[in-house]
């Protein structure tokens, strides 16, 4: 099974848990509304799921759309917010035209990319992203991989990619990126027990 069928197969779900978990993280939000303020031009949420960082967005007056490589989730994510447009894509082979966007937010979407494909992928932000265009990344912080059979008593494969700051910051400045911020924080009651990460950065004009 795919990563990609995976989360169709979780989709549903994934959404009940998670359409508005936005409400109960203030960090989050606080750093969405530093891209929001900052971005000039479109802002496109990588791996949406049910849209609810793209919804945020939007509410704030930003210009955004989603991107997920479910179309499961693409499906719910157009259906709960008619005003934003979502498309099925994998955001390490984006075809929308160079310096297309102002802005790119990752929420924990790198975690199912593997190390050696992180360059690349990378790379293909910095082609979609205007000069100075702001990219907003969150991860989980280690150095492990952990692989579920099931989730939520669904049938999965997938793999969750842990990264070192170290890791992230180098490959984005190999790429042509600019650290801005980094932050890490606590999980939240309801999350997993992991230290989440994010990386602000801009592309070099």
């Amino acid at each position: 099974m795919s990563t990609r069928d995976s989360y169709d197969e979780i989709a549903d779900t994934y959404a009940e848990r998670f359409l508005d978990e936005l409400s109960g993280k203030p960090l989050d939000r606080a750093l969405l509304d530093l891209v929001a303020a900052q971005v000039n031009g479109p802002i496109a949420d990588l791996g949406c799921g049910p849209g609810q960082v793209a919804r945020y967005l939007h509410e704030r007056g930003a210009p955004t759309l989603g991107i997920d490589l479910s179309p499961r989730m693409v499906e719910i994510a157009t259906t709960a917010h008619p005003g934003i447009g979502f498309h099925t894509a994998d955001m390490r082979e984006l075809h929308v035209p160079d310096q297309a966007w102002g802005g790119i937010v990752a929420f924990y979407s790198i975690i199912h990319i593997t190390p050696p494909e992180i360059p690349a992928t990378f790379f293909e932000f910095h082609r979609v992203l205007k000069p100075n265009g702001v990219a907003l990344i969150s991860f989980h912080l280690g150095d492990e991989v952990r692989h579920l059979d099931e989730m939520w008593q669904h049938p999965v494969s997938l793999d969750f990619q842990f990264y070192l700051r170290s890791e992230i910051e180098s490959a984005l400045q190999e790429t042509g990126f600019a650290i801005d911020a980094y932050v890490e924080r606590h999980p939240y009651p309801t999350e997993a027990e992991t230290t989440r990460a994010y990386i602000l950065a801009h592309r070099v004009a």
